[in-house]
């Protein structure tokens, strides 16, 4: 009896091995699985759960939203972009921002690169995307001479902050593309500045989230209307202690007065001893006002 028992505990021992060794092929596993162990195909679930997760904290741009994360180029910590609007210089308090909007264009932006190499003054330039897409060696030019790159959308609308927000994130995210593929060789879109200052919570979510640091001004020059070179320069001798960030134009018309002011502007700062910079891009800062 105990000799047949013996016999009959073998075989089941044997029928509960050899299904466990069919389940395991089936898995695609060679060796039984012991217990407190995970097959192949519960490590992969584990993996793919997890990415999925990860994937879910990310923003459009495939990287974490608005959370530090790691910077390829570097291997370091990617820093956060805050969704405020910046005004403030990297460059410090006496620092000033010089920012040109609504190019590139073949006849105005040459000059004014020209302009700026002759005081060695590096600026932000807010290029539409469409402009962007049909002049890239200006683009690249841009890139070149050291300066930064800014989104001003697709289609300048100033009345985007009324528009949907899948309106928004095509004008902000499409032109980002345009922008950075005619640039090239991993050039990136640094800033975004709304069309008209038409900045609303979501448009700023979705720049910062992809990189962008939403981008105001605190000294409007009026240049896109042209009332003549004293009249720009004055403007800026009168508003710089509204803050650092001077609005000027490249596109959007004839520009032969921007030209002549922005000369005359930077030989006053020269004199003023106030350098230039580049605005912040991970400091929180406050909102903009007016056209551009």
């Amino acid at each position: 009896m105990a000799r047949m028992h013996s016999q009959g505990t073998r075989a089941r021992i044997a029928v509960a091995a050899s299904a466990a060794a069919v389940a395991a092929t089936v898995w695609g596993v060679v060796a039984l699985v012991e217990p407190g162990q995970h097959s192949l195909r519960d490590n992969a679930s584990r993996q793919t759960d997890a990415q999925r997760d990860n994937d879910g904290k990310k923003g459009t741009d495939g990287k974490p939203d608005g959370k530090p994360g790691g910077d390829p180029a570097s291997g370091g910590p990617r820093p956060r972009i805050p969704e405020g609007i910046a005004h403030a210089s990297e460059s410090g308090a006496n620092a000033v921002n010089i920012t040109i909007d609504d190019g590139p264009d073949p006849r105005w932006t040459p000059q004014i690169l020209d302009v700026l190499k002759k005081y060695d003054v590096k600026a932000t330039f807010c290029m539409v995307g469409p402009a962007a897409k049909a002049h890239p060696d200006l683009v690249k030019k841009v890139v070149a001479g050291g300066h930064r790159l800014c989104d001003h959308s697709m289609d300048h609308d100033t009345s985007m902050d009324k528009k949907p927000v899948d309106y928004q994130e095509r004008q902000i995210l499409e032109a980002k593309k345009l922008i950075e593929e005619a640039a090239g060789s991993g050039a990136k879109v640094e800033y975004y500045r709304a069309p008209g200052g038409a900045f609303t919570p979501d448009s700023r979510r979705i720049a910062a989230a992809n990189g962008m640091r939403p981008l105001g001004w605190n000294v409007d020059t009026k240049d896109f209307e042209k009332p003549g070179v004293a009249a720009i320069v004055n403007a800026v001798k009168r508003e710089m202690g509204n803050g650092p960030t001077v609005l000027f134009h490249d596109g959007g018309g004839n520009r032969a007065q921007t030209v002549e002011a922005l000369d005359q502007v930077l030989a006053w700062l020269g004199d003023q001893g106030r350098p230039t910079g580049f605005p912040v891009r991970t400091e929180p800062d406050t909102p903009a006002s007016g056209p551009s």
